[in-house]
């Protein structure tokens, strides 16, 4: 995953979330966050750009407190495919797996991939 810290690329992933909503609003507001000062100090991460298959917002690594505040570790997603989702939750650092989280997203299918994903590895997931 990598991370865009460009303002250019930025107002084009937001460009690009802007036609698909209401699927992309959990990812939307941090992208435009970040894209106008970043007073939240959160990150957007790409698989891959400019053709991405997910897009992942979160708080900053640096910027968490306690582990098992899953309020505080809020990520937000929206993916075009369900492997690139499947991927980022079963493989990728991008989810720190040592902390509580939450996963924000309104497409179908994300609770699935999420309990499939857990199970395999034999986490709890509410």
């Amino acid at each position: 995953m990598q991370i865009l810290r460009c303002p250019a690329q930025l107002q084009l992933l937001e460009e690009t979330l802007r036609k698909s909503l209401p699927t992309t609003l959990p990812v939307l507001g941090t992208v435009m966050t970040v894209a106008r000062g970043n007073p939240a100090a959160h990150e957007v991460l790409v698989d891959s750009w400019p053709n991405f298959g997910i897009v992942l917002t979160r708080l900053r690594p640096e910027e968490h407190r306690d582990p098992r505040d899953h309020y505080t570790n809020q990520l937000a997603v929206f993916y075009r495919d369900k492997g690139a989702l499947r991927a980022l939750l079963g493989g990728t650092e991008a989810v720190d797996r040592a902390r509580a989280f939450q996963i924000l997203g309104l497409q179908e299918g994300l609770d699935e991939a999420v309990r499939e994903v857990a199970g395999a590895r034999g986490l709890h997931v509410e």
